[in-house]
C-alpha cells in the first residue's frame, strides 16, 4: 500500500467511511517519471454555473489541497471547495449554490475550514446539498452545513466520527535492525505509542477533540441540540455506538436530512425555485437576511 492512497493517511486524522472508500484508498497515486514531472492530467473544474444555479462536486477522498488528486483522479479538496464558494459568492450570475457529493470522507485537517465556508456561502445565497449517493465523514461534515440537505434513493449518509491507524514498534524491521521511536523530554504527546496504556489515552483524546468539533459542526448545521446528537446517531441504546452511515427515511428520522428525492427531481426544484425568472427576487430576499445577520452581530 506504500505507492497507494491509502498511504497519505498512515498516522493521520481521518474523517472516513472505511467500508465505501476501499477502493479509493487502494488505488495507486500518479506515478512522477524519470525527470520529476508530474503524469499529465486534464485541467480542474471545480464548478459549473446553469441557468442561475451553480453546481460544486464533492467528489471521491478528500485532502486539504492534493494538486495529484484533484488534477488526476478529478477528486475534491478542501481548498479547491472553499475557493469556489468564495468565488460563486459573489457572482451576480449565480442565484443558488448545489454542494453535489459522492464521497465517502478524507482527512480531518482542512474539512473545518471547508465546511465553514458552505456557511459563509450560505449566508450570502441558497445552498443545497445532494447525497448523490454518498455523503459519509468529512464529506457529510461539509454537506451538513447546507441550508438542506437532500438525499437520492438508495442514497447514504453519515459516519459521523473520527478514526487513525497506529502502529507500535514490537520487533526487528525487515532489515534486522530495532527501531526506537524517540521524542524529547516534554513530548511525549508528539508521537504516542499505541501499545502502550498512556499512548492509547492520548490517541483518543486527540480523536476526541476532532470528533467535538465534527459533532458542533453538525448540530449547528442541521439545528439541533448538540447534547442530542450521540443519541441520534447510535444504533443502539448507548450513545457510544455512533459513526455508522444511514439510508432514506432513516437519516431523515435522526435529522441528517430533509428529502429523499430522485437526482432530476431535486435539480428540477431548484430550478423552479432559482432559475433566470426568479433570480432578482431571490438575491434581494438574502442580501436582506445578510444585511439582517450583520446588524445583529454588531448589536
Amino acid at each position: 500500500m506504500r505507492n497507494s492512497v491509502m498511504s497519505m493517511f498512515s498516522g493521520a486524522p481521518a474523517a472516513v467511511a472505511v467500508d465505501f472508500a476501499r477502493d479509493l484508498l487502494a488505488m495507486d497515486l500518479p506515478q512522477v517519471d524519470a525527470r520529476g514531472g508530474q503524469p499529465v492530467a486534464a485541467a480542474v473544474e471545480r464548478f459549473t454555473v446553469q441557468r442561475g444555479i451553480a453546481v460544486v462536486p464533492v467528489r471521491g477522498i478528500l485532502t486539504p489541497n492534493s494538486a495529484v488528486l484533484e488534477r488526476w483522479f478529478g477528486w475534491s479538496t478542501y481548498f479547491g471547495i472553499a475557493d469556489a464558494l468564495a468565488e460563486l459568492s459573489g457572482r451576480a450570475d449565480v442565484s443558488a449554490i448545489v454542494l453535489d457529493i459522492d464521497s465517502p470522507g478524507g482527512t480531518v485537517t482542512g474539512c473545518e475550514g471547508a465546511a465553514a465556508a458552505v456557511s459563509a456561502a450560505g449566508a450570502v445565497k441558497p445552498v443545497h446539498a445532494l447525497a448523490a449517493p454518498l455523503a459519509a465523514s468529512a464529506a457529510y461534515w461539509i454537506g451538513s452545513q447546507a441550508s438542506t440537505l437532500a438525499v437520492i434513493p438508495g442514497g447514504v449518509v453519515g459516519s459521523i466520527g473520527v478514526a487513525m491507524v497506529a502502529y507500535s514498534i514490537v520487533g526487528p524491521d525487515n532489515w534486522g535492525e530495532q527501531q526506537y521511536a524517540l521524542t524529547s523530554s516534554h513530548a511525549r504527546a508528539k508521537r504516542p505509542d499505541p501499545g502502550t496504556e498512556e499512548g492509547m489515552t492520548e490517541l483518543r483524546r486527540s480523536l476526541d477533540e476532532y470528533e467535538a468539533v465534527f459533532h458542533a459542526a453538525v448540530a449547528s448545521g442541521r439545528g439541533m441540540a448538540l447534547d442530542d446528537l450521540p443519541a441520534r446517531l447510535s444504533v443502539t441504546a448507548d450513545p457510544r455506538d455512533g459513526g455508522a452511515v444511514f439510508r432514506g427515511q432513516d437519516a431523515i428520522a435522526r435529522g441528517l436530512a430533509d428529502t429523499v428525492e430522485t437526482r432530476s427531481g431535486f435539480y428540477a426544484r431548484l430550478f423552479e425555485t432559482y432559475g433566470a425568472s426568479n433570480r432578482t427576487s431571490t438575491r434581494a430576499q438574502f442580501r436582506a437576511r445578510a444585511a439582517a445577520a450583520m446588524a445583529a452581530t454588531e448589536a
